[in-house]
């Protein structure tokens, strides 16, 4: 172990480590404050590269790096022999110390499991969100509790092993007489008088053995003894095994097998963009899908997709077995040191291989995955978007960022769009208290421009016009909601952008409106006159409402600039002789799309019902 210190000064120069002192082995490095506490953990197969990362020009590091380090005071490293070992270590210190500059995968909720209380004289199966009873065997975790209930409901029919609660159970023991479900037939545990100790955990292990691998040939078992009773006339033992068969075949169709039978892996599908993921597990045991889970985690710049799904493989199996197989949407980085650290939390030994399949049953399911993990991340987004509290903080914290007088409860956001350099629109939305006000969003069409700050002078002088009739009581009545004066404006852009907003603005004599721009490329934030721009944290509520309103106004630009093109497209195909409007409608339901209409050949737009060759070389000629 090696440690350079620090006094109170958070100056990099101050800790950082002599030319040499550093090794070139691999090894796990950890930045802390000058209280000790633990900032953030890392790892790297050569120490002394990775960490030297840390020292170069300011500047060119991560906004979130640069945060870590003005509060860092002292960095110390520990060197291990192998990658294993680094993976493993860091993956401690993680769970231990909580730095708060490391990605922590979080549970997107809580999830129940099925449990079976082995530990217990006579186990009985339950529905609990604990995953910590003690000796209990769990199955799962399953998304929703109501379906699970149902689930438990039909097992037990199936299977009527105790159901009772230990303190009822221990009082129908020792008064011999059994409890309401016993004495109707609900409950076949030992309290019951049916069965001994011994056949009642028989029975536990053919539950459990169901679970891990639904066998169809337990439904034949139960038609047979069906049968064989009714033959004997004991049609109330007939009854109970129609009961259970009808209870079985319903499982059996509820838990249907999308792999082989063989078939017991975990797979992980990852859907995210650059400043959040979610990732979606599926367990499957015998061919089916036993239990599901997600996490969803704030990203960094500097987080590649690689090193995410390294992180969530390790927090999956943090206090579980893992299979021998798991898949993933795409592969870890460090495999080999990943599978071999899943490796050693197996108790009985084995390899555990992860791979990614290209083709088949596998990818499909893994594609599912994926598309959950992505209704995973919106459900997210639009829960933290809709808390109340979230909002007004976030508000608050732009306010104060920008150096705003008032909160921004209105929010104007400005788009410009165009199709390499033609048809060129922009599109303005609307935040109020930090949420879309869709009824106030307005279109702009722009006839004549040089280029897009030229773009950006335009609309902004043309709504600055319309902010000043509505400052007139009448014409505000016939303007409406869509008049009403903002206090914060957005563009899409850097400092250009930003400087031909602020130039509309000053020619038309407002004054009392803050005006920034949002550049994608670190997402900082440019004011008029500052020569720096403002950089929020990756994970602030303020930067996440104002790439939101950025979005969203890039997403409504470029659909009015597609409809732009679909119109003009219309009106050349107007001018086509012969063509009229009901062929055309025929065309763009054939093609499905504007776009690839105009890309057809001759060949294929005159094999549309309808068309002959001479009106295809006409369209095509007149599209082209």
């Amino acid at each position: 172990m090696a440690m350079s210190t620090v006094n109170a000064d958070d100056n990099r120069a101050a800790f950082k480590p002599a030319k040499g002192e550093i090794p070139t082995s691999p090894g796990v490095y950890r930045f802390s404050d000058r209280h000790g506490r633990v900032l953030y953990i890392g790892k790297a197969k050569n120490l002394r590269n990775r960490v030297s990362n840390y020292f170069q020009p300011f500047e060119r590091l991560q906004p979130r790096t640069q945060q870590m380090l003005r509060l860092a005071a002292a960095i110390d490293w520990t060197v291990v022999s192998t990658d294993t070992e680094s993976l493993l270590l860091e993956h401690t210190w993680i769970t231990r110390y909580k730095p708060p500059y490391n990605v922590v995968f979080k549970d997107d909720k809580s999830y129940p499991y099925l449990a079976v209380t082995l530990a217990s004289e006579a186990p009985r199966l339950i529905v609990t969100r604990n995953e910590k009873i003690r000796g209990a065997k769990y199955l799962g975790p399953y998304p929703k509790v109501r379906m699970l209930k149902q689930t438990l409901q039909l097992l037990q029919q199936v299977f009527p092993i105790r159901t009772c609660n230990d303190a009822d159970y221990k009082r129908a023991i020792e008064s011999k007489k059994p409890c309401l479900s016993g004495q109707i037939g609900r409950c076949n545990g030992p309290c019951s008088q049916r069965v001994t100790v011994a056949e009642h955990r028989d029975m536990v292990q053919q539950l459990l053995q169901f679970l891990n691998s639904p066998n169809p040939g337990l439904a034949k078992k139960f038609r047979r003894e069906m049968l064989a009773a009714a033959e004997a006339h004991d049609f109330e033992r007939a009854a109970i095994y129609r009961d259970r068969l009808q209870a079985l075949q319903q499982l059996m169709e509820e838990n249907s097998v999308v792999l082989s039978l063989d078939t017991n892996a975990d797979l992980f599908g990852l859907y995210g963009d650059e400043f959040a993921a979610a990732v979606h597990q599926f367990i499957v045991r015998g061919g089916r899908i036993l239990g599901e889970r997600s996490w969803v985690v704030d990203l960094d710049a500097a987080d590649s997709q690689e090193s995410l799904m390294s992180a969530v493989l390790q927090t999956a199996y943090t206090d579980r077995e893992p299979p021998k197989k798991i898949y993933v949407s795409l592969p870890p980085a460090d495999g080999e040191a990943v599978q071999q650290l899943l490796a050693d939390k197996r108790p009985r030994g084995g390899k555990v291989s992860i791979k990614q399949p290209a083709r088949g049953d596998k990818l499909r399911l893994l594609n599912a995955a994926v598309k959950n993990a992505g209704e995973n991340l919106t459900r997210h987004r639009l829960k933290r978007t809709n808390d109340l509290t979230s909002r007004t903080d976030a508000l608050a914290e732009l306010q104060a960022a920008i150096g705003m007088e008032v909160p921004p409860l209105r929010i104007e956001c400005i788009d410009v769009s165009h199709l390499q350099g033609t048809n060129v629109v922009a599109s303005l939305v609307v935040f109020e208290d930090g949420l879309p006000a869709k009824g106030a969003y307005r279109k702009y069409k722009i006839a004549s421009t040089t280029d897009d700050t030229d773009s950006i002078y335009q609309v902004v002088k043309r709504r600055a016009a319309q902010i000043l009739a509505a400052q007139d009581e009448l014409a505000l009545k016939e303007l409406g909601r869509y008049r009403d004066r903002p206090q914060l404006l957005i563009v899409d852009g850097g400092k250009p952008q930003v400087a031909a907003a602020a130039r509309a603005l000053s020619e038309a004599g407002i004054t009392d409106i803050a005006l920034c721009g949002i550049a994608k490329r670190l997402e900082e934030l440019w004011l008029p006159d500052d020569e720096f721009p403002v950089i929020l944290p990756r994970n602030s509520e303020a930067l996440y409402i104002v790439q939101r309103a950025r979005d969203e106004a890039h997403r409504f630009a470029i659909t009015f600039q597609r409809q732009q093109r679909s119109k003009g497209i219309r009106t050349r195909l107007d001018d086509v002789p012969g063509l009229g409007q009901t062929r055309i409608n025929a065309l763009l339901k054939h093609f499905g799309s504007v776009k690839r209409l105009a890309a057809a050949s001759e060949e294929e737009i005159a094999a549309v019902p309808g068309i002959g060759t001479v009106t295809a070389a006409a369209i095509a000629k007149a599209l082209r």
